[in-house]
């Protein structure tokens, strides 16, 4: 404002008294009257007259601009100085504040993404205390375990026997298993596993790991089959990481799947290919069914200690899935069984 006022005011010095002479000098040609006798005098009252309002002008030209502009900068440095304020409480620690909404549009949508941003570092937080404290409690029961044993051998407690020997190799292999699984879903979260996609044909792979894990399976265990149509297309996908998945869902099927049947089917939706894990062995609740993914979760605790699992399974084979370009999902009934399922791109 003041700019403009100034180039206005500068201007209209100038080129003011000029054009004023010019149309005196018009008017006397015109014999209209004439202002010779008076044309300074004429000159100088203009100047005058002209500087005073040019004056007045600016002064309330620059007034009026100067209120609007505090006014509307406080408008906008409101919201920045509340965001200034909530960065500090997070640098404190609190990620719980949020931004009020704004009536400025743009502000308004500052302020929500930057409340997206303050819930994804609440979440990330939240899920490294619950990593730090899951992690420490999976820890702790081997380590007891084998310092309890390793004690009393030292105290001549006990006395050594292969039985012995036997249990601190498992709690040591947990050990081993916990740490393999933890560098696995670290590497896939951070997107440094390596992935390997290629066209594959799915068909050998499911008939070579359902005959593998019916082998494992006991006379009165479940009965484990396979289907899949004749015309499956094949997948764009690593095959290693797609092997890894299915055994995964697969042994988690069988562990929990004391009778009954373990299906495996194969089928081809849109522009993908569904595989299911369909069991009829214990289920989850519906209440669990939201948190079947997470790291280090179990619906019921004891099962660590009954099948040996670290828990980072599941988490590790819906990154997989992921990476490869695919979902994954999961429907279940307590005391009816679960169904597994990931889809592939065809490629």
């Amino acid at each position: 404002m003041i700019v403009g006022l100034g180039c206005f005011a500068i201007a209209a010095k100038f080129s003011s008294p000029r054009m004023f002479i010019v149309r005196l000098e018009q008017l006397e040609k015109r014999g209209i009257f004439t202002v010779r006798s008076a044309h300074t005098y004429l000159v100088e009252g203009f100047n005058n007259a002209w500087n005073h309002g040019a004056l007045f002008s600016l002064v309330i030209g620059v007034s009026a601009a100067g209120g609007i502009s505090y006014l509307a900068s406080q408008r906008i440095m409101r919201p920045l100085k509340q965001m200034e304020a909530i960065t500090q409480e997070f640098a404190g620690g609190n990620l719980t504040e949020r931004m009020p909404e704004s009536e400025i549009p743009e502000l308004n949508q500052l302020g929500v993404s930057f409340n997206s941003m303050a819930s994804s570092l609440e979440n990330v937080e939240q899920r490294r205390r619950e990593l730090i404290s899951d992690l420490t409690h999976e820890l702790r029961t081997p380590l007891t375990v084998v310092r309890g044993y390793l004690e009393e051998l030292a105290d001549r407690s006990i006395e050594p026997s292969e039985e012995l020997y036997l249990r601190l190799i498992r709690e040591t292999r947990r050990l081993e298993r916990l740490i393999h699984d933890l560098q696995e879903l670290s590497k896939a979260e951070a997107g440094y596993l390596s992935i390997n996609l290629r066209k594959i044909n799915l068909i050998p792979l499911l008939e070579s790991l359902v005959t593998r894990f019916q082998d494992q399976l006991l006379e009165e265990g479940p009965e484990l089959t396979l289907s899949y149509p004749q015309d499956l297309p094949c997948v764009y996908a690593d095959i290693d990481r797609t092997e890894q998945i299915l055994v995964n869902l697969l042994g988690n099927a069988i562990r929990y799947t004391e009778k009954g049947s373990i299906s495996v089917t194969a089928t081809k939706e849109n522009r993908q290919v569904w595989i299911a894990i369909k069991d009829t062995g214990i289920g989850i609740a519906d209440e669990d069914l939201s948190y079947i993914f997470e790291r280090f979760w179990r619906a019921d605790p004891s099962r660590c200690s009954h099948s040996g699992g670290t828990g980072i399974g599941l988490a590790i084979a819906k990154r997989l899935v992921e990476l490869q370009g695919g979902s994954i999902e999961v429907t279940s009934k307590l005391g009816q069984g679960s169904t597994f399922r990931f889809s592939l791109p065809i490629a």
